[in-house]
């Protein structure tokens, strides 16, 4: 932990490649475009799975895990899906090295152990899973199939940043099959709604329900249900997507059912996935110049506790003290963390704390005990407060609570504040540049004006939210007919 953080206001993205490695949450490895999640970082993605996973289960899904490896004339066999990852796959050819007999010690690709069919390192796992949802799938009582992976994936992205873009990354990936259409519409918007109550309940991050143009769909689908969230710096994250796959992919692999009149019909399909970019959105809609500010839901440690003491005594009297209330806050469910380390001075502690983002901080001295008190630190708002020991489990628990809840307010406010409605072409460059957030505008419905406005702005329609109201109107850009606005922005 050395040296200040860039400010956001000189330099966001400087800023937020600083915080993911000084606050410990992620470093770059040696594999190109790679990282490694440190212990930290990962204590968050385990508690974004956790709760995740009990949504999931809760919504009827059951997990299981599909091969890291697909075979190259699967994932051909939906060309839209294989068209669309192409340039992103990594593909295994060989399954053997050698020793170089022109360079001594060094070891090369065996080409006689060349593989018979090359691998495709999954970018994305609707080819291997929906190969052996044929053998799953018979009739009408095998369904719906409602299953979950929690796996990685490999997309050979060449410009990487940490958590938010990277070539190996952490995700979920959800693939069901149903009987017909409406049931596989249900299940794509419920999913859709699931990831929006999380983001707003768990991570406060609020986002906008959408649906994606033709252009931004995912590859194979015929509907794409996205939740945006906006940073702080004005940028938009897509944090989530939810397929409507129709029966692409049980056409491009031949599955069918038996239906309750005895027919044989192609099942529907959904498929749905948030990943370790999630940590990404919840590090910008929060943090500050001083580091992490994280949710108490998801926050590793809640509470750390910080002794202030000259002699051992001290330390061992506070120590007795603590005990008891660590002891109580650990039954209500609090994450609480007591650092009596004496290798480092209380200041220290506090400066390591608060770039980690620890949400309560509490400090206790050998006057507090005398006087039956303790200081409380938020490190939302950065105030602090001496308050009385007894009572302090239901003390910390509401300011919890409280938190979180001012948490999401805060960034329910700047996105608010950051969406505006524009008319004109020259306000919408004008808006884009300056300003940032997102620009709610007519658009005209064809591709030619989206690529013609991402060209000359950046900025791209993250989406047609779900409860804008029909206006007629014309499009910001070629002025034809439009009956709709849309959500534009500069994205991650």
């Amino acid at each position: 932990m050395s040296g200040k953080l860039t400010k956001r206001s000189e330099d966001y993205s400087k800023w937020y490649n600083e915080l993911v490695v000084k606050a410990d949450l992620a470093e770059n490895s040696a594999v190109r475009g790679c990282m490694v999640v440190k212990p930290y970082g990962y204590a968050i993605w385990e508690n974004m799975q956790k709760v995740l996973d009990e949504m999931f289960k809760e919504t009827g899904h059951e997990n299981a895990y599909f091969p890291l490896l697909v075979p190259k004339s699967l994932f051909e066999a939906e060309e839209k899906n294989a068209e669309g990852f192409a340039k992103e796959c990594a593909v295994v050819t060989h399954y053997r090295l050698k020793n170089d007999p022109d360079k001594e010690g060094k070891l090369m690709v065996d080409p006689n152990a060349k593989l018979e069919e090359e691998l495709v390192v999954r970018p994305t796992s609707e080819a291997i899973i929906w190969n052996t949802y044929k053998g799953w799938i018979e009739s009408y009582r095998d369904l719906p199939l409602l299953v979950n992976q929690w796996a990685n994936v490999m997309r050979w992205e060449m410009r990487t940043r940490l958590f938010l873009r990277t070539a190996e990354f952490l995700w979920q990936e959800g693939h069901t099959a149903h009987e017909t259409e409406a049931e596989a519409l249900e299940e794509t918007t419920r999913m859709q709604n699931v990831y929006a109550e999380f983001a707003e309940n768990y991570m406060a991050m609020p986002v906008i329900k959408g649906v994606k143009t033709e252009s931004e769909r995912f590859a194979g689908a015929l509907d794409t249900y996205t939740i945006e969230a906006l940073m702080q710096d004005g940028k938009a994250l897509q944090a989530g997507t939810s397929h409507f796959l129709g029966q692409n992919f049980a056409e491009a692999f031949d599955v069918k059912f038996t239906t309750k009149e005895g027919k044989k019909e192609y099942v529907w399909a959904s498929s749905w996935g948030v990943s370790t970019r999630l940590i990404g959105g919840l590090i910008m809609t929060h943090s500050d110049d001083l580091g992490l500010v994280l949710p108490p839901k998801l926050a590793p440690i809640q509470v750390v506790i910080v002794p202030i003491f000259r002699k051992e005594e001290q330390l061992d009297a506070i120590s007795e003290k603590v005990s008891g209330i660590v002891k109580s806050l650990k039954k209500r469910g609090v994450s609480v963390k007591f650092d009596n380390r004496t290798t480092h001075k209380p200041g220290w502690k506090f400066a390591e704390y608060e770039l980690k983002g620890v949400p309560l901080r509490v400090a206790m001295g050998p006057r507090d005990l005398e006087n039956g008190t303790l200081e409380l630190a938020r490190r939302d708002t950065l105030t602090k407060e001496v308050v009385e020991q007894d009572g302090i489990e239901d003390k910390i628990v509401a300011l919890l609570e409280e938190i979180q809840e001012s948490l999401l307010g805060k960034a329910k406010s700047y996105r608010d504040e950051h969406i505006t409605k524009v008319d004109d072409f020259e306000e919408f460059k004008k808006v884009i540049d300056t300003k940032g957030g997102f620009v709610l505008a007519h658009w005209d419905g064809t591709e030619e004006t989206e690529d013609k406005i991402k060209e000359l702005t950046k900025a791209t329609i993250r989406c047609i939210a779900l409860d804008q109201e029909e206006e007629q109107g014309v499009c910001v850009y070629s002025g034809n007919p439009s009956s709709k606005r849309v959500l534009f922005a500069k994205a991650y």
